[in-house]
């Protein structure tokens, strides 16, 4: 007595369902997710510029003088 065994944790998972919605659940378990896979990602230092292409200045031609 005192614990709860997998039937009470199967009536409150259901309770959950019931209320919540499977939608809502699966909204809300897809962004913990994402939230924690950017959390792991940003402690690793792994974020890379999204920059494409070459950045290096180039000289302008001026031909206005000839």
């Amino acid at each position: 007595m005192g614990s709860l065994s997998i039937w009470h944790w199967l009536v409150v998972a259901l309770v959950i369902i019931l209320i919540f919605g499977t939608s809502k659940l699966k909204n809300a378990g897809k962004d913990l997710g994402s939230a924690i896979h950017d959390f792991k990602k940003g402690l690793n230092g792994e974020e890379k510029p999204k920059i494409k292409g070459d950045n290096t200045a180039q000289p302008i031609e001026d031909d206005s003088n000839q």
